[in-house]
């Protein structure tokens, strides 16, 4: 086999391990909501316990995900990738056998902790392993199947319950995990970060400060945004994050140096995702209720009517991929979320007790493509931002801000649905649902806008980073960037 059909095989695995670990990973932030009042009969516990088993993996996540991307340029990233996917696979096992719900979330926090070591190592992987012409097609790809995991998670969650048992959720990952990792361990090239170090100090600044910012965030609903908990939580992590913001400026080699963000690209697009999570993540939770509360369908039967929409990137992304490599990823994600919003917003005029589901489907078609056109070119626009030896903090950097805008948008919204309206009845439910997705919507098209900082770009004669033998990275020439 020559070099090039060589580095096509790799680039092929690369993809198929880094999608399918991204997959499991992303499926796990939504996949238990449905699976909760089973989870409740089997194993007890008030409705504070329940919604832990749900924020205990989000807060992790999200905490130790810059972290997580920080070790795998200091120390390898196929190392910590398998470090990662060997945590989430047995932490996953543990989840499933869980006696108690007290066990239960436990496990779901250390599943977070792999999640958050392996998620942001997969696009620094995969990145390296494609050559820069056919780039925009893998990382769309790669993007539709973690798009559609995060998506789908009611769906999956909904059926493995209704037709096995809520212990399936779980024991899914495993044989998955098992298989994955032999094939990262001999088809992965390892590779590093030129002069990578550990920032002890920006990692605890901004490890407490995404802890107090989220742990406010998932608990206002519950105690009050105006209590003690919440207000101290959200306070002192924003008071966390703003000395990180600070450390970035002035720390010597900083975990995320803060001139990244004066590159209009990576500010763009990383605003833009956070915006785009909030509205998606607040709407597709509120969404799954009012299919099961208020039209009465089971949660697999509800997952199946939201395939318009969920399962929309499998079929668009890869050509939203093709069109970002020949028109640049701007133009791309700018539609896709406009679409986006304008999906929502299609669905919000329609929304009532009895909605029949074909006025359903134009808001649920348009939506689930413009999803598609944002997930496609979305991770290439942040790898291409950065410098080669900085994809890695990027990638964590991004899925920090995501994490955070879908714990935001779950928040936000559900207080909206709740002063508008609440759980008594069917008209109640939509008078809150409505405000609701108005609002989501119009977060999402000012993620729009805010896509519209991002350069245009073309690429002239790129060359793929190389990989030496020991898989380290050599630096060439960054692709040319001109106005749109």
């Amino acid at each position: 086999m020559n070099q090039q059909s060589k580095g096509r095989a790799g680039a092929a695995w690369a993809l198929v391990i880094t999608s399918v670990a991204g997959f499991m990973a992303a499926l796990d932030n939504l996949v238990v909501t449905t699976a909760l009042p089973s989870i409740r009969e089997s194993l007890g516990g008030e409705m504070e316990e329940l919604e832990w088993t749900v924020n205990a993996y989000t807060l992790t996540f999200a905490v130790l995900l810059m972290f997580g991307a920080a070790l795998g340029d200091r120390f390898g990233r196929r190392r910590l990738f398998l470090t990662g996917l060997t945590v989430f696979t047995g932490a996953s096992a543990a989840a499933a056998l869980s006696p108690g719900i007290s066990e239960l979330i436990a496990f779901r926090a250390v599943q977070g902790v792999g999640a958050a070591i392996m998620m942001p190592l997969t696009l620094t992987l995969l990145t390296a392993a494609v050559a820069p012409a056919r780039r925009g097609m893998a990382l769309g790809i790669f993007s539709a199947v973690t798009g559609l995991a995060v998506a789908s998670g009611p769906l999956i969650g909904g059926s493995l319950t209704e037709h096995i048992s809520w212990q399936w959720i779980f024991w899914l990952n495993v044989p998955i995990g098992l298989l994955l990792l032999p094939l990262a361990r001999f088809r992965l090239a390892e590779s590093h970060a030129p002069g990578a170090r550990l920032d002890v100090p920006g990692t605890l600044l901004v490890s407490g400060g995404l802890f107090g910012i989220v742990y406010g965030l998932v608990n206002a609903n519950a105690d009050g945004w105006t209590s003690p908990t919440v207000l101290t939580s959200l306070i002192a992590g924003t008071a966390l994050i703003g000395a990180f913001v600070r450390h970035g400026f002035r720390g010597r080699k900083p975990m995320l140096p803060m001139r990244l963000f004066r590159d209009r690209g990576f500010f763009g697009i990383n605003v833009a995702s956070m915006l785009m999570y909030l509205g998606m993540f607040g709407a597709i939770f509120l969404l799954s209720q009012y299919f099961q509360g208020v039209l009465g369908y089971s949660p697999a039967e509800a997952g199946l009517r939201m395939l318009p929409w969920t399962g929309m990137p499998m079929l668009v992304a890869p050509i939203a991929g093709m069109l970002s490599d020949r028109f640049g990823g701007r133009p791309v994600v700018v539609t896709g979320l406009a679409l986006q919003a304008l999906g929502l917003a299609l669905f919000a005029l329609v929304i009532a007790p009895d909605a029949s589901y074909v006025s359903q489907l134009p808001g649920l078609i348009i939506g689930g493509i413009g999803m598609a056109l944002y997930f496609a070119p979305a991770a290439g626009l942040v790898m291409s931002s950065v410098r080669p030896g900085e994809q890695g903090i990027a990638s964590g950097a991004n899925n920090a801000l995501r994490e955070v805008g879908g714990a935001l948008g779950v928040a936000v919204l559900t207080t909206v649905f709740t002063a508008q309206g609440g759980l008594g009845s069917a008209q109640s439910f939509t008078d809150g649902t409505v405000p609701a997705v108005w609002i989501g919507a119009g977060v999402v098209a000012l993620a729009a806008l805010v896509a519209l900082m991002i350069p245009g770009r073309r690429v002239t004669g790129a060359q793929e980073p190389a990989v030496g033998t020991a898989g380290t990275e050599t630096r060439t020439e960054e692709p040319v960037s001109v106005p749109a």
